[in-house]
């Protein structure tokens, strides 16, 4: 829009393809499309009037479905007095070739701003590709180079609009294809750029992680605000519906804009539960106030009163949510989940929370498995089971897909093994090791929160120029603000510059190959907090929930067009 501005266009027309209506929808609202004169939005792919005497603003994906549907719109009568074209990305040359050849004469600009990715939250950012999961680790897959073209040309255009030229690096042996496609797209997209001056190395690092690296976060129940809501509560396109004491039903969105949610999300429940008396406090207080001012209100503070009013509502709206949502929570956590918690953790971590080493697994398991909770928290049990011995025998697997009562799903356990982890044990089982951890035996938990997401002893290794080079390749070069000559290393004093000094103003982004956990997400935020001389950003093809991925995984095994959906147990 602030393109358009520069060309002096004035435009009230802006159509939209599917993603693109996400992407402005994650990152503005309607009165910021109506201050830069735009006062009707379309849709690209539905039918629309014509509206011959004035100019359109086009903002889509450099795909086939939108060059055609862009092609319709002017042949073989224009519906536009002109187009202003903005692609999300890099045209490729047979679809900008054929926009030309048809529309030529009635576009007046067509530019690419790489930003085709949705800036979610302050550090948090998505492809919007769910389907990208299946794509790329279906052993029925046909289409998986191609949507890892596509998922390299997001990544690019988001570190394009981040200005950084990053060094990529991958762990060995796990999606080199995907590391090499970036790397090669990055340097591609600054040779092309219109500064003169090429770009160099930045200091930056992209960090890029499959799923199967940690296939325990996202099927524990995480008792932080935002990650517990997402995974126990219906929660649809950020949409949290909660009941008034009328027993009416309303709406609220759970995003950037809600400063009490920002404020809360990181929180463990316990945290957040403890500020609920004190918000029944203030907002009983409020209402109060707003009485005593009812009846003392003057002619003459009457402007003043409602200049305020709305933010007061606001306030008010979101302390009511919240206090809402977090008792959703807490009766989840009290009827059901608080009973699993404590095994799922001892299964996580391999202690329990003394400290002792679980030395039978079996006997964590089986009073889950014996107490009446829903088919979906036994099999989330099951494969933290599995995860805590690195796979199992076929004979002892059976015996759990019976007792949990799914063999005819039995995908949801098998099928991780699509993506690289470990599911029945076999003779060469001890090549597989898992990924070392970061002592945290210091750091206060909770006792049914000791678990820490793989991705955060990652980023801190980053941060501290300690991720092994070994294990976690470059694929090309390495920004010289990270190489080994300039670092200080443990074994030896540098009289130079500090590492932190060096790098201070750094990012480190990470991409999540097949899905990010809120708990990873939040994990982000922690680390920069930590680290005041880098911030990390993290990303994904999808935002996961516990219960998407099982389906996802269920899926790995269909054939096309076929889906299942775990049913809830009645209570």
């Amino acid at each position: 829009l602030t393109t358009c501005t520069y060309y002096k266009v004035t435009i009230r027309i802006l159509i939209l393809d599917h993603f693109t209506t996400r992407l402005l929808s994650s990152c503005c609202k309607m009165s910021d499309l109506m201050s830069e004169d735009i006062t009707i939005v379309e849709d690209l792919h539905k039918n629309r009037e014509p509206v011959p005497e004035m100019k359109a603003i086009y903002f889509m994906r450099p795909t086939a479905e939108c060059i055609d549907a862009f092609i319709n719109d002017f042949k073989p009568k224009a519906k536009y007095k002109a187009a202003y074209v903005f692609f999300t990305d890099y045209c490729p040359d047979d679809l900008f070739d054929k926009m030309k050849k048809n529309c030529a004469k009635h576009i007046k600009v067509c530019k690419e701003i790489n930003i085709s990715f949705l800036p979610l939250e302050a550090q948090v950012f998505s492809c919007d590709n769910a389907e990208a999961f299946k794509s790329i680790y279906s052993p029925n897959s046909k289409d998986r180079d191609q949507t890892l073209e596509m998922i390299a040309d997001q990544i690019v255009t988001l570190c394009a609009t981040l200005d950084e030229y990053p060094g990529v690096r991958f762990k060995k042996y796990s999606q080199p294809k995907l590391a090499e496609l970036v790397d090669n797209k990055l340097a591609r997209h600054y040779e092309l750029d219109d500064n003169p001056n090429k770009k160099g190395k930045t200091q930056a690092q992209l960090l890029i992680v499959d799923r199967a690296l940690d296939p325990v976060s996202p099927i524990l129940h995480e008792l932080t605000y935002q990650a517990m809501a997402y995974d126990l509560i219906q929660i649809k396109d950020n949409t949290y519906e909660y009941k008034l004491k009328d027993g009416s039903k309303k709406e609220a969105l759970l995003n950037e804009e809600d400063e009490l949610w920002v404020k809360l999300r990181h929180m463990h429940i316990a945290e957040v539960t403890g500020q609920i008396p004190k918000l029944v406090k203030e907002i009983s207080a409020s209402r109060g106030e707003r009485k005593q001012a009812d009846e003392k209100i003057s002619i003459g503070g009457l402007s003043q009163l409602m200049k305020k009013m709305p933010g007061f509502r606001k306030q008010m709206a979101q302390k009511t949510v919240h206090l809402s949502l977090a008792e959703d929570l807490m009766n989840h956590y009290q009827k059901n989940v608080e009973k699993l918690c404590k095994a799922e953790q001892d299964l996580a971590v391999g202690a329990d929370a003394e400290g002792q080493k679980v030395k039978d697994p079996m006997r964590t398991l089986l009073p889950v498995l014996l107490h009446p909770h829903d088919t979906t928290d036994k099999i989330r049990a099951v494969l933290l089971y599995i995860f805590s011995l690195n796979g199992t025998t076929a004979e002892n697997l059976n015996k759990l897909i019976q007792h949990v009562k799914i063999e005819d799903e039995r995908g949801y356990i098998l099928n991780w093994e699509h993506l690289g982890v470990p599911i029945l044990s076999t003779p060469s089982m001890f090549s597989f090791r898992k990924q070392s951890r970061r002592d945290r035996s210091d750091e206060e938990t909770y006792k049914v929160s000791r678990w820490t997401p793989v991705i955060k002893d990652l980023m801190e290794d980053v941060v501290e120029n300690k991720l092994e080079v070994k294990d976690w390749p470059y694929q090309s070069e390495c920004p010289s603000v990270w190489n080994g000559s300039r670092a200080v290393s443990a074994r030896q004093k540098h009289k130079g510059s500090s590492p932190d000094d060096l790098r201070s103003g750094s990012r480190l982004i990470v991409f999540v190959l097949g899905g990010v956990t809120y708990s990873e997400m939040r994990c982000a935020y922690e680390v920069t907090h930590a680290n005041k001389s880098c911030e990390v950003i993290i990303g994904s093809t999808h935002i996961l929930t516990p219960r998407s991925l099982l389906e996802d995984i269920y899926n790995l095994g269909k054939q096309p067009m076929e889906s299942f959906s775990i049913e809830e147990d009645k209570p």
